[in-house]
């Protein structure tokens, strides 16, 4: 299992986010595309990354004494850009899944856009991947190197 690459395991048709896009645009699609967490690019380059936490994180809290069209107005003018991650951990297509699990690990993140040399996205790992890897590795669909 050591031997196992990124680039065999990540998903490669990833979708994204512009750091110039609303966040409310933003939060559409990812629940639209079930997903947790979407990368963030300019002119293909990643330059972070959004989750559904930092957008729970963006919203108002139910103590707030903002009226409906108040909190409306100001969520609409929220950008991608203001709530993203920028300082992202990324990993290369060559690198292995334990080296992504590690990162994951002691990161405490739960996905890594994957890059080429020149910072351009290439796929997602996610830890859904990794215990995607694990089940399979338990029903011997994955060689036990050690």
């Amino acid at each position: 299992m050591k031997n196992l690459l990124v680039k065999d395991w990540m998903v490669a048709d990833v979708v994204t986010a512009s750091p110039d896009m609303p966040m409310l645009e933003a939060h559409k699609l990812m629940r639209s595309n079930k997903i947790r967490r979407m990368p963030v690019c300019e002119n293909g380059n990643v330059v972070g990354i959004i989750t559904r936490s930092d957008v729970r994180q963006a919203e108002p809290s139910d103590a707030t004494s903002l009226n409906v069209w108040e909190i409306n107005y100001l969520l609409a003018k929220l950008t991608v850009k203001e709530i993203m991650t920028a300082d992202v951990t990324t990993i290369g297509p060559n690198d292995t899944i334990k080296t992504a699990a590690t990162l994951l690990y002691n990161n405490r993140i739960g996905a890594l856009p994957v890059v080429d040399d020149d910072n351009n996205l290439v796929g997602i790992i996610t830890e859904s991947d990794i215990f995607r890897i694990l089940i399979a590795w338990f029903n011997e669909e994955v060689g036990s190197r050690a």
